[in-house]
């Protein structure tokens, strides 16, 4: 042990980018769930996450959204707040907050050296070499717990619950946005196999929120909190939202919950976010009634108002006028197609979009080309990507029976040549709209904001 320690201290990081690129390099080993290696890494630091107090968020869609809530409320009342979320947009260090600001490069390096070796020597054992995301979760218990002790961390799980390796915490409150099809390869084929990995967050007597909707997804969570004695608060039973209309750029709703109802207001747009800022209030309700936490609702209010989140329903241009999306799965571009309709008037849509390779682009594309006037079909600058072929022949099979008359396909797999179009295509009053993987809008946000030190992955 002594040679491998010897060995990764002769293999320090010098700088952020190596140290980023060697925690990127571990990609290659994939998603393996489990947590054995990250119970072992951390077992190596004397498991500093038990010192820690945890919101842990898990869902299909609205993870990050809700994340966005949580801290922007807590901060506002006077909390520091840990904030740990993925893919990141635009940095590698985004997925690190403290107190709505990046891990700074030279502390992310200095403990990227102290794991190194830790993760060497687990590497040459049976378990077999940490993952990206693991290392990657290391990092983030040791920034929180050992350098900047937030009053409380919002924790985003990165693929399922159950066997996600942030799941190595025990939270104070759990949230369960919603359930869908996403990740189906490695989370299951049905919606009650994926909500079983997702509610596999719940622990024994960590109250537990959610805003899921389908029944027989309702049934797994209820029986999973029941298993361990957690109170479940579900949206439609134990608190409600309701939808009261527009106010300026603001959407407006009516919370009730079992301890008070309130009137609130989001500048986030689109329908799915009243669920997900319904979903984070019952949760900061839950901390404010049972743990102690003060909120004033002056702060309350502001913090929601207040929230943004990149790449959601976000505007990044007025001539022409272009929304980006990171909808990529049915229920994802259901809300996208409700929401341009709600918040938008336009004379034509130009939707350009790239997607990842995975099985569920055809009920996707089912809800978006409706009211797409312009499609134009490219490819993320990712691994992953779909060929915009292949995407073509499914928009070509579906476009009699769900395509708006008179839809334009256009394929250009450059996505830089793609924006070039979509920009020359939107006319004064006509509306352009980049969705898809998150990939792609993190390249097409650094370029139309002028972004040079933009990065992005998972």
């Amino acid at each position: 042990m002594g040679d491998q320690l010897e060995a990764g201290r002769e293999a320090s990081l010098r700088t952020y980018e190596e140290a980023a690129n060697w925690i990127n390099g571990l990609i290659p080993f994939g998603i393996r769930p489990g947590m054995q290696r990250i119970e072992t890494l951390m077992e190596k630091f004397g498991n500093p996450h038990r010192r820690l107090k945890f919101i842990h968020v898990a869902g299909t869609n609205g993870k990050g959204s809700t994340c966005a809530y949580l801290t922007r409320v807590l901060l506002q009342s006077g909390y520091s707040v840990g904030t740990y979320t993925s893919p990141y947009i635009t940095k590698f260090t985004n997925r690190f907050q403290y107190n709505g600001e990046d891990i700074p490069e030279e502390v992310l390096l200095s403990l990227a050296n102290r794991l190194y070796p830790a993760v060497q020597e687990i590497a040459a054992t049976e378990l077999g070499s940490p993952t990206m995301f693991e290392v990657s979760t290391a990092l983030a218990i040791l920034y929180y717990a050992e350098e900047c002790y937030p009053d409380v961390v919002v924790w985003e799980t990165g693929l399922g619950g159950r066997l996600d390796v942030t799941n190595i915490v025990h939270p104070i409150v759990s949230i369960i946005t919603n359930v869908g099809m996403d990740h189906t390869d490695i989370l299951g084929d049905t919606l009650v196999e994926i909500a079983t990995e997702k509610a596999g967050i719940i622990k024994p007597g960590v109250p537990v929120v959610s805003c899921v909707n389908q029944p027989e997804v309702i049934e797994v969570l209820k029986q999973k909190a029941e298993e361990c004695r957690a109170t479940l608060y579900l949206a439609g039973e134990q608190f409600t939202y309701e939808y009261i209309g527009l106010d300026g750029s603001l959407q407006t709703f009516h919370f009730k919950g079992p301890f008070r109802e309130l009137g609130l207001s989001i500048g986030m747009k689109g329908e799915h976010q009243i669920a997900n800022a319904a979903g984070a209030m019952m949760a900061l309700e839950v901390l404010r009634q049972y743990m102690a936490f003060v909120m004033d609702d002056e702060d309350l209010l502001k913090g929601f108002r207040d929230t943004k989140w990149a790449g959601r329903l976000e505007e990044v241009g007025d001539s022409p006028r272009i929304v980006l999306d990171g909808a990529h799965n049915p229920e994802g571009l259901e809300s996208l197609s409700k929401s341009l309709q709600r918040h938008y008037h336009f004379k034509q849509l130009n939707l350009m979009m790239g997607m990842l390779s995975n099985k569920h682009h055809e009920s996707s594309l089912k809800h978006i080309l409706p009211i797409v006037d312009t499609l134009i079909l490219t490819e993320p600058d990712f691994r992953k990507k779909m060929d915009a072929d292949a995407l073509l022949d499914i928009v070509e099979r579906l476009k009699h029976s769900h395509g708006k008359p008179g839809l334009q396909i256009i394929v250009e797999p450059d996505w830089k040549h793609a924006l070039d179009i979509l920009k020359s295509r939107t006319e004064p009053g006509d509306l352009a709209v980049v969705s898809g993987t998150l990939y792609l809008i993190s390249d097409v946000r650094a370029a139309l904001l002028g972004q040079t030190d933009s990065e992005k992955g998972w």
